[in-house]
Formats: C-alpha cells, structure tokens, sequence
C-alpha cells in the first residue's frame, strides 16, 4: 500500500509511486496497525491516513477465501517475490 492524497491505497502490482508499507492480508493485523499508528511512521506522511480503501481490499479478501467453491490450494497465500 502507499499513501495518496491522505488516503492509502493497495498496491497489488506494486506500481504505485510513492514510499510502499506490507500489511498482512488480515483485518487483526489492519486494526493493530492503526492502534499503534504506524502508517505515518511507515509511509513518512503527517497525520493518519484514511484506510477504508485497505479495509474494503481486506474484506473482499476474507470473503473470497470462505467461498466453499474455491480449493484449498488456490484459498493458501503465494510467495511474493520482488521483483528488483
């Protein structure tokens, strides 16, 4: 994800400009974030950034992964690899 406008946006294809922060594909670990107010420390901006964009992300996530019609081999993370 990478801050924009005083918001954050996912960055799937990790194109975005801009200083980029990895969050763990859980909405525990979005909460605990916000409560320990490391977005800004992260990303370098001032003030907390809006995160509706990330939760919604996550949440579409969470329910992708409880659909019944998927296999438990597409539902387990992939590796991601940079691409540098």
């Amino acid at each position: 994800m990478v801050a924009t406008d005083g918001r954050l946006a996912v960055d799937t294809r990790r194109r975005l400009p801009g200083r980029g922060a990895w969050l763990h594909p859980s909405l525990d670990c979005l909460s605990a974030a916000e409560r320990r107010r490391a977005f800004p420390r992260a990303l370098r901006v001032q003030g907390s950034p809006a995160v509706e964009a990330v939760r919604q992300h996550l949440e579409q996530l969470a329910d992708q992964n409880e659909d019944p019609g998927r296999s438990r081999v597409q539902s387990e993370p992939r590796k991601q690899v940079d691409p540098s």
